[in-house]
Parts: C-alpha cells; sequence; structure tokens
C-alpha cells in the first residue's frame, strides 16, 4: 500500500469520527430540547387531560378514558365569564389602542426628528425599562385614588398607555425606513402626519403585529394591578375572575378550575399559534441592537 493510499484511507477515518461527533452532538441537543419542552408543557397537558375528562380521571391516566365537556359548562355557570371577558376585551383594547398611537407618535420623533436633548429623553424612555411595574403599585394607587377612578377599567389602564418597550421597538423600525422616502414625501407636499400614516406605519405592521401580540398577552395575564384598584364583577379582568372562582368554594373540582383555566387562556394561545412566524420575524427585522 502507498504512502498516498494511508493518507487517503487515514482522511476518510477521520472525517467518518468527525462526523459521528457532528450527528451525536446534534442527537443529544435534539433529545434536550424536546425534554426541555415535555417539561415545560407538562402542566398544560395535565390541565388538558383534566378538562376534557371527568373528575374521576384527575389522577387516573387511562387511555381511553370518557370525554366531556361538563367541566366547561360547569366552570362558564358558577362565574360570570362572560362579563370577565367584556371587561378583559375593552382593557387590553385601551391599552393597545393608546400605546400604538403614544408610542408611534415618541419613536417617530426619536427616529426623525432632530431637537435639543433627544438623546436624554430617549435613555430616560429607556430608563423606564429598567423599573420593575411592582414598585410603582402604591404611587399608581394613590394617584389613581386621588383621580377618583378606583374600580374602573380605565383606572386598570391608565399606568400602562405609554410603553418604553413600545417606543424602543418602534424607533428602531422606524429608523431603517430610508431617508429617500422621507425626502420623497416631502417634495410631494406629504405634512409629517401624512408621511407617518402613509410611509412609516405601513412599513412596520410587522412589529405592529409582534409588539401587539406582546401587550394583549402581558395585560391579558396581568394579576396583580387589576386585583388591588378591582373591587366589583363590573370591572374584573379573566385573571382576577379566575382567582376568585378558584377561592370561593374548596370544594370546587380540580377539573372544573382547569376547564376556567383553559377558557382564560385559550384565545391567548390560539393567537400565538395563527401568528407565531409573523411574531417572529417581525423581531428580527426590527433590528434590535
Amino acid at each position: 500500500m502507498t504512502e498516498t493510499t494511508v493518507n487517503t484511507v487515514n482522511k476518510k477515518n477521520l472525517g467518518r469520527r468527525f462526523e459521528f461527533k457532528f450527528d451525536f452532538d446534534t442527537v443529544l441537543n435534539t433529545f434536550a430540547m424536546w425534554l426541555l419542552a415535555f417539561l415545560w408543557a407538562l402542566p398544560l397537558l395535565y390541565a388538558i387531560w383534566t378538562a376534557f375528562h371527568p373528575a374521576a380521571y384527575e389522577t387516573r391516566f387511562e387511555l381511553f378514558a370518557p370525554l366531556t365537556l361538563d367541566n366547561f359548562v360547569k366552570a362558564w355557570n358558577a362565574a360570570p365569564f362572560a362579563r370577565y371577558f367584556l371587561n378583559t376585551f375593552l382593557l387590553v383594547t385601551l391599552i393597545l389602542t393608546s400605546q400604538f398611537v403614544l408610542c408611534t407618535l415618541a419613536a417617530f420623533a426619536f427616529a426623525r426628528f432632530k431637537f435639543p436633548g433627544r438623546n436624554i429623553l430617549f435613555t430616560l424612555v429607556l430608563l423606564q425599562l429598567l423599573v420593575m411595574p411592582d414598585i410603582l403599585i402604591v404611587e399608581n394607587y394613590k394617584t389613581i385614588r386621588q383621580l377618583g377612578l378606583v374600580d374602573t377599567i380605565v383606572a386598570i389602564g391608565l399606568p400602562y398607555i405609554a410603553s418604553g418597550f413600545g417606543i424602543f421597538l418602534l424607533r428602531q423600525t422606524f429608523m431603517t425606513v430610508p431617508s429617500e422616502l422621507d425626502d420623497a414625501a416631502r417634495v410631494e407636499g406629504v405634512s409629517f402626519l401624512g408621511l407617518l400614516l402613509k410611509v412609516y406605519v405601513p412599513l412596520a405592521k410587522p412589529t405592529y403585529l409582534a409588539y401587539g401580540l406582546v401587550s394583549v398577552s402581558h395585560h391579558w395575564n396581568n394579576f396583580l394591578w387589576p386585583l388591588i384598584i378591582t373591587n366589583s364583577v363590573e370591572t374584573r379582568p379573566v385573571t382576577v375572575g379566575l382567582s376568585v372562582f378558584a377561592a370561593i368554594d374548596a370544594g370546587v373540582e380540580w377539573s372544573v378550575i382547569n376547564a376556567a383555566t383553559l377558557m382564560t387562556s385559550g384565545p391567548l394561545l390560539i393567537a400565538f399559534l395563527l401568528f407565531q412566524r409573523q411574531f417572529v420575524q417581525s423581531f428580527m427585522r426590527a433590528g434590535i441592537r
């Protein structure tokens, strides 16, 4: 066997060893990801199982156990969930609309206008991201009480109508718009408001979609502030209503509680599954850097 042949054989063996190592790492990473995903989804899977099966099967996992929708009927009739859903819909709509308007105007100003103190003001906006909302609960409650808005839907949404994260995200998106579009629109006599509505907002639709999902999911699941500021059924969102429903009667079955939990979280899960691709792509295009 010549020296050239020996070198060729050694290279092939070396390549096979590297290929085997690469395949082993890939399999190990894939297994770890599926394991973590299963552990993360385990509580949700248990909630789905108990919600669609009779109470006798809460701790009995039989493949051919009978399915039922009675748990959802019991949960819906046991508490005013229709009112809770209406309150939550009004709340997230109020917050999202206000955030879109205020964050769009602020982001456009920071992205396209030069004025004294612009960088300092934008830094102050970013500092808002470092402040935990729970720290401001006492001061927010004092302010809401002075305004006479306690136990109202407006009181729940008032501290959140402006968002530092929304301003930052939209500013980053607006800064990617070519300045030539501004010049062309200005030559055509378009005002700054028209420029914003006809050029910047349409180009930022994926970012609006992603931020809208983040905002809605956050305020849909928000619990502590609505719990403090609301006192009646007419203003409670689904999170507070669900906690009250689970606490008022110690004899409530876990299957009924999990059915109510799925009812309150189901809309968010469906929305994320429908828009997950746009959600991920919009953040990639936004250029968070």
